[in-house]
């Protein structure tokens, strides 16, 4: 298992970035891509168990039997948000991160640190929440009671469409060479590479850099003719 390194090796560029606060286009798809598996997911235990079962009470229960499965899913869903985030903090220690530094954008929570990840060791941190808590919160639905399905599945649900953004992150770093090196702030993760090039308006184009200098070649005089060429006759 590759430990991360602190330190950026000689020969690594940014060749990409990804910040659903910043890349608009992006974040569409990655809320479109959540909001399609909510949907599916919904409807397929719907056919199951209905959904209603949640919100009323079932024979034989009062009329406020509801409340307590409601209440305790506001809570639960509020505790998994953080409890999402700490797994992801938790592998990054594992993989070697110094520090976690975790927050809430208003929009997003996050886990960063500031620790360079190899490839294969970021996309185990990108998919930890949703093996962990899918094993937890699967057993825990088959062992609650029938009218506490939804309950917990709603969770479940959460878990699985709520981790868009790191299916979308693993699949992508999948595609990747394997010398690419991940950091990850927070709020957005940049991808360093030797060997790959700039693939994004995030990314800095190292050969616009250059551009400046060859313009210049190309207008400069060409050189001057050397002592051996023939002389012009006057």
């Amino acid at each position: 298992m590759k430990k991360a390194i602190l330190s950026l090796p000689e020969g690594h560029k940014k060749a990409f970035s990804m910040d659903l606060e910043k890349n608009k286009r992006l974040a569409l798809l990655v809320n479109g891509i959540s909001l399609a598996i909510f949907l599916v997911m919904a409807l397929v235990m719907h056919l199951f168990v209905p959904i209603f079962q949640l919100v009323m009470p079932q024979e034989g229960e009062p009329f406020w039997a509801a409340l307590p499965r409601v209440g305790v899913l506001f809570v639960a869903l509020l505790a998994y948000i953080f409890l999402h985030e700490l797994t992801h903090g938790i592998a990054m220690k594992i993989f070697g991160a110094s520090k976690i530094n975790y927050g809430f954008t208003g929009i997003y929570a996050y886990a960063g640190s500031n620790a360079y990840f190899d490839k294969v060791s970021y996309i185990i941190i990108s998919l930890a929440p949703i093996v962990v808590w899918g094993v937890v919160l699967t057993i825990i639905n088959l062992l609650v009671p029938y009218n506490w399905i939804w309950t917990v599945y709603f969770i479940q649900i959460m878990n699985v469409a709520g981790a868009a953004g790191d299916f979308y992150v693993a699949i992508r770093l999948a595609r990747a060479p394997s010398d690419v090196l991940v950091y990850d702030e927070g709020v957005g993760m940049v991808v360093y590479s030797a060997v790959l090039a700039p693939e994004d308006e995030d990314a800095p184009a190292e050969s616009a850099k250059e551009a400046p200098i060859q313009a210049v070649a190309e207008e400069a005089p060409t050189e001057a003719p050397s002592d051996n060429a023939p002389e012009e006759n006057e």
